[in-house]
């Protein structure tokens, strides 16, 4: 594998990474449709500001997720509509096991 190929697909890897975490998915699952808060995402999931700062960010810097930030709060949306098509794609991977 040449060593434009081998950039390419670990680009593409590190996207799973990100996506590779039950907490991840439920995320983008949660903001598929509207915007929310930190505070409400971490009611919703049930874990710690910290926690959920941390998955956030790693969702942000994968650009999958993005926030806006309204005086002190920050409201969050998905960017990549498409990951979706993704997630709907993994459920038919299990539903044929």
């Amino acid at each position: 594998m040449n060593k434009d190929i081998e950039i390419e697909f670990s680009e593409k890897a590190e996207i799973f990474k990100a996506l590779a975490h039950p907490t991840r998915l439920f995320i983008i699952h949660a903001v598929k449709d509207k915007i929310m808060l930190v505070k409400e995402l971490t009611k919703l999931v049930g874990i710690d500001i910290s926690t959920m700062s941390k998955h956030l960010d790693i969702l942000k810097r994968h650009k999958i997720i993005e926030g806006k930030r309204n005086k002190n709060f920050i409201y969050y949306r998905l960017a990549i509509p498409c990951v979706l098509d993704f997630m709907s794609c993994a459920m038919k991977v299990i539903s044929k096991k």
